[in-house]
């Protein structure tokens, strides 16, 4: 199906070229005044991770802003809410504890990037820091931090991420729950399975 594939990275560089020097020296490997204000001030993230095999899993969490915490200059902890139980994330850290991940402040154009290991713990002292209405983590995870840098704006322009009049209208897309349905071929119906979904976002945010 395609016939001009690139294989080797000399092939890549003549397409794109090299980055410079100041793009290079952005990279740091510990969090420093910057890096710890836009972590403060982010209520979302997303969190790359890969099993043994390679099988790879995006993950999002969010929570008020600042809800990842920064331990030290290379230590972060995040927190893990009630969801679905797959536990996508921790289970491949028990086989491959790379991750990475992207913070995202809403209205602000750059991204920080950050790639470490990842630890699951369940301290005490610790979750009791990240409580949220009354209840702590049953889990957390943390983060040696290997790798910090900002990522440009320019992905976030292109895309109108923030930009309100750009948006897309969301009624034309499918609903979680029919997707749900579709997908696993449940015998709850639309109705049905978007009730316990709505059930499940009253009772088990936090």
């Amino acid at each position: 199906m395609f016939r001009e594939r690139i294989s080797t990275e000399e092939q890549l560089r003549t397409v794109i070229g090299r980055p410079s020097h100041r793009v290079l020296a952005k990279h740091v490997h510990a969090l420093d005044v910057h890096c710890r204000a836009f972590i403060a001030a982010s209520p979302y993230v997303v969190i790359g991770s890969a099993d043994r095999g390679g099988a790879i899993d995006v993950s999002p969490k969010g929570d008020p802003p600042g809800f990842v915490h920064v331990l030290d200059d290379q230590t972060l902890a995040v927190p893990e809410r009630p969801g679905n139980r797959k536990a996508d994330t921790f289970t491949n850290i028990l086989q491959n504890d790379r991750v990475g991940l992207l913070f995202l402040v809403p209205g602000k154009p750059e991204t920080l990037r950050i790639s470490g290991t990842g630890t699951i713990v369940r301290d005490r002292w610790l979750r009791d820091r990240l409580v949220v209405r009354g209840r702590a983590p049953e889990l957390v995870l943390v983060v040696a931090v290997e790798e910090v840098f900002f990522h440009c704006s320019k992905c976030v322009i292109r895309s109108q991420l923030w930009n309100a009049a750009g948006w897309p209208d969301p009624s034309a897309l499918p609903s979680l729950a029919q997707a749900m349905v579709d997908a696993g071929r449940l015998t709850e119906t639309r109705e049905q399975m978007q009730a316990l979904i709505d059930r499940d976002i009253r009772e088990r945010l936090y």
